[in-house]
């Protein structure tokens, strides 16, 4: 007689734990859609870039190749490009992002 009330203790539980599953999986089906992941890098930005930071700002690994590198760079100079209405700090920061990956440096202006 025990047993079987052990046992239908485990039927309700097992059927409650199906409903509430059931309601999760309801719920989260009806949540709204949203982006994966964020498009832009949209952190402050270091005193002196990192690898890292430039990295996020471009949208890239660290260890990214050449290619995909300008690609970036191309892409996100395209939304946030001065003449297009975007910022001179940002583009900057975008530019000295894609150096810093590439490990260019840029000199004082002077050509001699």
């Amino acid at each position: 007689m025990a047993s079987l009330l052990v046992a239908g203790f485990g039927v309700a539980a097992v059927a409650y734990a199906g409903k509430c599953g059931i309601e999760a999986w309801q719920a989260y089906k009806a949540r709204p859609a949203t982006a994966r992941m964020r498009k832009f890098y949209e952190g402050g930005f270091q005193p002196v870039m990192t690898r890292r930071e430039a990295a996020l700002i471009l949208g890239v690994r660290e260890s990214a190749a050449q290619d995909k590198i300008k690609e970036a760079h191309r892409r996100v100079m395209q939304a946030n490009h001065p003449d297009a209405g975007g910022s001179d700090y940002i583009a900057s920061k975008v530019n000295e992002a894609k150096d810093q990956l590439l490990g260019q440096k840029r000199g004082s202006g002077s050509i001699f």
